[in-house]
């Protein structure tokens, strides 16, 4: 059997690449898209896809996160989790759209301050197809069959995108084509899917499991509630308060910040095995000192970029009329960052095994997300959404700080953090304050502002010693590939000595528990 961090390596590879693909075609056919789409439009749909993940995540009933669970655990039988997980999901699919499509107006109302039955009824029935959807792909995860699951993900997105400019071009059905093209493509992928694992399906659970997977899924849900709302909470708050037009901006500017997104992904596949590979909890509390400073500064310095850069961004990708949105998207890459931060202190709580406490930190940045979108919109608009956004996941990375240094003190390096954040913060201060917005001149000027932000680094002594040999060695391609093939040899032979088969037989261990691996999914829902 290959090493756990090679098969990691590989598997997660096509996962994450399926997901990267499709946010970057997300990004890349906005200019399209805002052409035919008021910003009403547009905040419209993204409201409904928004509330459409979170209601399916109440309607799972936490089975995904038992699938992942039972599907391994000793004394279980795996084909009786999989056609168990799915006759759950079919029959809770199934009866909420039926409960919800009478309610469709009011439904609508709520979500988007005015009334769109047609929209809300289009959306309802995405639930069947999105809840369906995702466990199907789960079980290419738990076959380890990356390249299906990458191969039918890609012919989704290559399938969506046709049908959905022609629903949005040609045809002019504004949000409707939007919501029609994913889930009316999304519907011919699930028959698909369903046809091809049929003799692994049933419509009828096993009692006896199914009361087992309940107990272990329900509980689960609340937390992946609670994280999946903090991110998007604020769209609904801003299409009731200021409109949907303002919705549309601002969903514009999270788009805007998939840069975030895609690096956050690659991490969250890299960091969870490293972590839980270390042994010793000496090392491990310098690793993750280390890992959590260069993460903070490689952040920042996307942050500033996004944030500096915002302007011209979304000039090239969107409509004139979309043009206020890059007031928003410095605080909402900020908040991403956050969130980026959050997920590698969850890996550190990971190691005590006590996850329980991840519940009570998202609690308290969703209340506070609410409260502070309350009181700041009327105040500043969708500035004040993106401000919320920081402030509240700054507190629950402040509560999942606290929480872990009780449980796993690590020596964070906190005068280098401190010098990254003031540099960094000092950078987007000039930029904003001294540096127009618009034209060319003025971009290359925002653009040697994000280019300067190592240097002063630098100069304020960030680097270790160690760290500025390895800045020299960018003078010396050949002598520094020949240091990263040889790290990399160092780390496979750590990796193989490091490997172990867990009781479940599942090899390793892993990285993160079910419920907020089943988030990260749901975070990808969102592109």
């Amino acid at each position: 059997m290959s090493g756990y961090l090679r098969r990691l390596a590989t598997t997660g590879a096509a996962y994450t690449a399926a997901s990267i693909i499709s946010k970057l075609i997300a990004v890349a056919l906005l200019p399209l898209y805002t052409r035919y789409l008021t910003p009403a439009d547009y905040g419209a749909a993204e409201v409904m896809f928004s509330a459409v993940v979170a209601v399916s995540i109440v309607i799972r009933l936490g089975v995904v996160e038992a699938l992942l669970r039972f599907y391994y655990k000793q004394g279980e039988d795996p084909a009786s989790v999989v056609s168990t997980s799915f006759a759950i999901l079919f029959w809770a699919g199934l009866i909420s759209v039926i409960v919800l499509m009478p309610f469709a107006g009011p439904i609508s109302e709520l979500l988007l301050g005015e009334s769109n039955p047609t929209l809300a009824r289009i959306a309802i029935a995405g639930l069947f197809v999105l809840t369906l959807s995702e466990y199907l792909l789960t079980i290419f995860r738990l076959d380890e069959r990356a390249r299906a699951f990458f191969t039918v993900t890609m012919l989704s997105v290559l399938i969506t995108i046709p049908v959905t400019v022609v629903l949005v071009v040609p045809l002019d059905l504004g949000a409707e084509g939007l919501l029609l093209g994913s889930y009316g493509t999304g519907l011919a992928i699930v028959l698909g899917l369903i046809f091809y694992n049929r003799h692994r399906l049933a419509v009828l659970p096993e009692r006896p499991l199914l009361n087992r997977m309940m107990a272990f899924g329900l509980p689960t849900m609340p937390a992946e509630l609670s994280l999946y709302s903090l991110s998007f909470i604020d769209r609904i708050l801003i299409a009731r308060t200021l409109g949907l037009a303002e919705a549309g901006l601002y969903s514009i500017a999270i788009k805007m910040s998939q840069g975030i997104a895609v690096l956050v992904r690659g991490f969250q596949l890299a960091f969870p095995p490293l972590a839980y590979s270390i042994q010793d909890d000496d090392e491990a509390r310098l690793a993750y000192s280390a890992v959590v400073t260069w993460f903070v500064t490689v952040m920042a310095f996307v942050v500033s970029f996004l944030w500096l850069i915002a302007p011209w961004i979304v000039s090239l990708l969107a409509a004139p009329e979309f043009a206020d949105a890059a007031d928003v998207v410095g605080p909402v890459s900020a908040g991403a960052a956050l969130y980026a931060l959050y997920m590698v202190l969850l890996v550190v709580l990971g190691r005590t095994g006590r996850t329980e406490y991840n519940l009570p930190a998202t609690i308290v940045g969703l209340v506070a997300n609410i409260g502070l979108n309350l009181l700041l919109l009327p105040l500043w608009g969708i500035i004040g959404a993106g401000v919320a956004l920081v402030v509240s996941y700054l507190l629950v990375v402040i509560l999942m700080y606290l929480f872990t240094q009780r449980l796993f003190p690590v020596p964070y390096e906190w005068m280098r953090l401190a010098r990254v954040l003031l540099a960094t913060a000092a950078l987007i201060a000039i930029g904003e304050v001294f540096v127009p917005g618009e034209g060319a001149g003025w971009l290359v000027v925002r653009l040697l502002l994000v280019a300067a932000l190592p240097f002063v680094l630098l100069l304020t002594g960030f680097f270790t010693a160690e760290e500025r040999r390895w800045l020299l060695l960018l003078t010396r391609p050949g002598e520094l590939k020949a240091k990263v093939l040889e790290a990399r040899e160092v780390g496979k032979a750590a990796g193989e000595e490091g490997e172990g088969i867990d009781v479940s037989g599942r090899p390793g261990r892993r990285g993160l528990p079910e419920a907020i691996e089943v988030e990260q999914w749901d975070e990808d829902l969102r592109s």
